[in-house]
């Protein structure tokens, strides 16, 4: 085989190999994304649900409930639920 033929069969393989590497890190960055620590950059801790999960729907449903309900009301569940964790959380240390 000439050499340059063969310097060229090789800069086609490895061109592409580099770019099957592409489409596979995109896939995988994907759903990795959700393992990386909060410390190293990955999702916080009140981030919602990934759209599609069973987790999210009942999320969205339960937003909307929280949309549609009167301020007066939605203010009295929210001091509720901070009341809630704010007494289990070492409230008196402060």
């Amino acid at each position: 085989m000439p050499k340059p033929l063969r310097s060229v069969l090789t800069l086609v393989a490895l061109a592409a190999g580099l770019s099957g590497c592409g489409t596979v890190n995109e896939k995988l960055s994907a759903g990795m994304g959700d393992y990386v620590p909060q410390w190293a950059g990955g999702l916080p801790a009140d981030a919602p649900p990934r759209p599609g999960t069973p987790q999210y729907d009942a999320y969205m449903k339960e937003r909307e409930r929280k949309r549609l309900m009167p301020a007066a009301d939605r203010e009295k569940e929210e001091q509720a639920q901070k009341g809630a964790t704010g007494s289990t959380s070492g409230g008196a240390a402060r």
